[in-house]
């Protein structure tokens, strides 16, 4: 996946509407986020600074665009966190400091991940 950059708030308001649907247009997007009271041409703007950051992908559909996600939320969740610990002076401290915050759920999840990988 390429390097992502944290979003803005209409750019994360965008995206979950994508994820969530799997694919829409820049109506659609604009229809979800109504209550936001932006101009269909924001979206537009909006989901092409998603594209040219390679989060979004398009495909014209009659006259217009069909926006689908380049990778899943999990997938850009996990490229976040990589590159939060990759600002860390110390990996191993910022680690620790996340494995107390989590649930013991969230605990496990982890463990059985780790476990995974070996």
């Amino acid at each position: 996946m390429t390097p992502v950059t944290r979003l803005g708030e209409l750019e994360r308001a965008a995206m979950q509407v994508v994820w969530q649907a799997g694919t829409a247009t820049a109506r659609e997007v604009a229809g979800a986020l109504s209550d936001r009271g932006l101009a269909y041409t924001t979206w537009l703007t909006v989901l092409g600074r998603l594209e040219r950051k390679g989060l979004l992908a398009r495909a014209k559909v009659g006259r217009a665009f069909n926006y689908t996600a380049v990778a899943s939320r999990e997938d850009h969740i996990a490229v976040l966190m990589q590159q939060a610990l990759g600002e860390a002076d110390d990996r191993v401290a910022a680690l620790q400091h996340f494995a107390r915050s989590v649930t013991p759920a969230e605990a496990e999840a982890l463990r059985t991940a780790l476990d995974g990988l070996t």
